[in-house]
């Protein structure tokens, strides 16, 4: 694995190797940007509850996507996370393996690329740590112990997100009059954080750090480094650039919370782009239903006048679908 990292060979190239470079439909350098769009931005500490939950609503089923401040989440622990991260992928690549590969299960992975087990039509240009964090604690024997105060650091960063996405998740019910703690239990109980690495790109035009996709969750709450701007959503054809705002973190509808609402929120197309320099780090905080959790429209927003338009399904089996085949699978999976 050690050598099939981006960052343990980035530097020794001054072209992108032809496996990494996209089919030109997909390159950055044919896109349409959006000009005159932005993601919204929410105050979660504002005053007015109603408020807050219209714009959530709202903002989900427009865009997908928006960025909230004022979330609860101390500045420094954020800092103090992201930090740690770095220091990972800095290490050498043989202690990162180590590191990463101490479940023979797998639930703690260091991967290139997608880390899918089909093959893509390209590589991507990104290393990516990925482990389990429920709550109970599970797995944590798992974690990197390296670099020092990693599972402390990392342990308090996922315990303060969780509580950040069920009350995002709490609003959404709301606001969607679904009834309290819907999200609560199997529909949320096995959140995984995913640590991201983008290098520095000899040739941004010609790749990607991630191609379109939707996430296969309910919902994904991402801490982006300040001062790059890499994530594009698409909307109306155009890719709205994201741009980091101190301090907040960027919120996005999962595909599962798409057919959970039938259709009404949007489990949003959204790509990465890589840049000449520097190297450029995320988190993103995924919460994710158990594998046995039916998935499939709430009852409450079914009518004779608002049919489903999904059938359900168990997670892990309706995961496995998606991931099998990606773009693909969205319009045979309605009925």
């Amino acid at each position: 694995m050690d050598h099939k990292l981006v960052s343990s060979w980035y530097n020794h190239h001054t072209s992108v190797p032809q496996s990494y470079v996209q089919p030109p439909e997909r390159r950055p350098c044919n896109a349409v940007l959006s000009t005159n769009k932005k993601i919204p931005v929410i105050d979660l500490g504002g005053q007015d509850r109603d408020d807050i939950i219209r714009n959530i609503i709202i903002s989900s089923e427009e865009y997908g996507f928006f960025q909230v401040v004022n979330h609860g989440v101390a500045k420094d622990l954020m800092e103090e996370t992201l930090r740690i991260f770095k220091e990972f992928h800095a290490m050498p690549p043989n202690e990162k393996v180590i590191e990463s590969s101490k479940d023979p299960n797998g639930s703690c992975k260091l991967y290139t690329s997608s880390g899918r087990n089909v093959e893509d039509v390209a590589k991507y240009w990104k290393d990516s740590l990925k482990h389990p964090c429920p709550p109970s604690g599970e797995f944590i024997q798992y974690w990197p112990e390296k670099p020092e105060g990693y599972r402390e650091i990392v342990g308090k960063y996922t315990q303060e997100l969780r509580v950040l996405g069920l009350r995002i998740l709490d609003l959404i019910s709301e606001g969607l009059s679904l009834g309290p703690n819907y999200f609560v239990g199997e529909l949320s109980e096995n959140p995984v954080v995913i640590s991201h690495h983008y290098p520095p790109c000899p040739e941004p035009s010609l790749t990607l750090g991630a191609s379109k996709h939707k996430d296969p969750n309910i919902l994904t709450i991402l801490f982006q480094e300040p001062n790059i701007t890499a994530l594009q959503v698409l909307k109306d054809g155009a890719w709205i650039p994201v741009e980091p705002i101190p301090n907040a973190f960027v919120v996005n509808m999962g595909f599962m919370l798409q057919v959970i609402t039938n259709g009404r929120l949007i489990g949003a197309e959204h790509r990465v782009i890589t840049n000449a320099s520097p190297s450029r780090h995320t988190i993103a905080y995924f919460i994710n239903p158990s594998k046995e959790a039916i998935i499939g429209p709430a009852k409450s927003l079914i009518s004779s006048t608002s049919p489903p338009i999904y059938p359900s399904m168990a997670f892990g089996e309706l995961l496995q679908n998606f991931l099998n085949k990606g773009p693909y699978f969205e319009p045979q999976f309605r009925l």
